[in-house]
């Protein structure tokens, strides 16, 4: 039955972060729905945001196209223009290649919840605002020098 039975999937909040890096979504749990459900050509991820997590670090991706749609709560949307709120069925898009560093945090005092939809990044990922770069295999500064 396609209907996703969302407490039958592990509830996880694991970053594979750098340790000076890894505070900021301690407050953040994820279900990956696809590999739960047999999906392998994208990913969707449930993430639940505690107050005063993030859903990473701000970010953009080389290869990877990335999709939000927010179910409950709200967060702040922050990414190169600015900060913009995001309440439950605000959408947003990230287009792979475009160069805007962008994350979700909840500000707020209560969870909020949403749906992420890409598929694991192969290629580089880059962290404006801090000294961090995915390589495509490990986490690396940008100066290249592996953690």
């Amino acid at each position: 039955m396609p209907k996703i039975d969302l407490a039958a999937i592990e509830q996880t909040n694991r970053t594979g972060y750098p340790a000076e890096f890894a505070e900021a979504v301690a407050g953040r749990w994820v279900r990956k729905l696809g590999p739960a459900t047999g999906l392998s050509e994208f990913g969707v991820s449930h993430v639940v945001l505690n107050p005063g997590a993030a859903s990473s670090q701000r970010h953009w991706h080389e290869d990877e196209d990335e999709f939000v749609v927010m179910l409950s709560g709200e967060a702040v949307l922050v990414d190169d223009s600015g900060r913009m709120p995001m309440r439950a069925g605000d959408m947003a898009s990230f287009p792979k290649g475009d160069g805007n560093g962008h994350h979700l945090v909840n500000e707020s005092g209560e969870d909020c919840v949403f749906l992420a939809v890409g598929r694991v990044p192969q290629g580089r990922a880059h962290y404006p605002d801090i000294d961090l770069i995915w390589s495509g295999e490990a986490y690396h500064r940008k100066d290249g020098s592996r953690f």
